[in-house]
């Protein structure tokens, strides 16, 4: 059982419970996202309970001990920091630099996180839009965030994060020249496929699909 792994399990129960109704990761949810077997899930859960990083009970699933979340935290703000880096400065396209920063995040050493993090100017958010925490693992949250799909008709919407940051979806943003910062002006709403129709920069006219709509995160202006 390496630190990597240890790690990969921490941040996959972390990132399905965390902000959300379920309490535990079920074992089925933790094998689909580490794309591995139930039966190894089960045997890695006991080892983390064991040593004091998650609570796991059998057919209900496993939730993250305090030390548990510290660590997940910890290594999330690694990995945000490295996409802010690989696009910033290395000019990677955000669409290329998850599985970059997967390998990164795995490095132990906290002092040069914290240079990286005082490198950057401390970002609060990642190319993504997701908040990167602190030393201390605070998260600070968009505030007044909603899906593009429950924009008023006729408001103007800021694109500040996606829900999907797949590189599939990441490469369709982008082909239509969408990204972080973006205005958007929603102009209908159709109830026929709940598709809607938007005015993006260059006065250029839209059409999403509603799963594109409820991926993209926006601030109401």
């Amino acid at each position: 059982m390496n630190s990597q792994s240890i790690e990969n399990y921490l941040k996959a129960i972390f990132s399905l419970t965390e902000g959300s109704s379920v309490k535990e990761a079920s074992t089925s949810s933790i094998a689909e996202m580490l794309d591995t077997k139930s039966s190894s899930v089960t045997d890695m859960l006991q080892k983390l309970d064991k040593k004091g990083l998650v609570s796991y009970q059998k057919y209900k699933g496993a939730c993250l001990t305090k030390e548990g979340r510290d660590i997940s935290i910890n290594i999330i703000r690694k990995h945000r920091l490295w996409e802010v880096f690989l696009v910033e400065k290395l000019g990677f396209k955000w669409d290329q630099i998850h599985d970059i920063a997967e390998q990164m995040e795995h490095i132990q050493s906290n002092e040069l996180t914290d240079r990286l993090d005082k490198f950057l100017e401390f970002p609060k958010f990642d190319p993504h839009g997701d908040p990167i925490p602190d030393k201390e693992g605070n998260i600070k949250k968009h505030t007044s965030a909603i899906d593009l799909f429950d924009l008023k008709k006729g408001s103007i919407g800021v694109i500040v994060g996606v829900n999907d940051s797949s590189d599939d979806f990441l490469r369709y943003l982008e082909k239509h020249e969408l990204g972080l910062g973006s205005n958007i002006t929603m102009i209908e709403r159709f109830d026929f496929d709940h598709s809607i129709s938007i005015r993006v920069p260059g006065n250029t006219t839209l059409s999403l699909s509603a799963q594109a709509a409820r991926n993209i995160i926006v601030r109401e202006e």
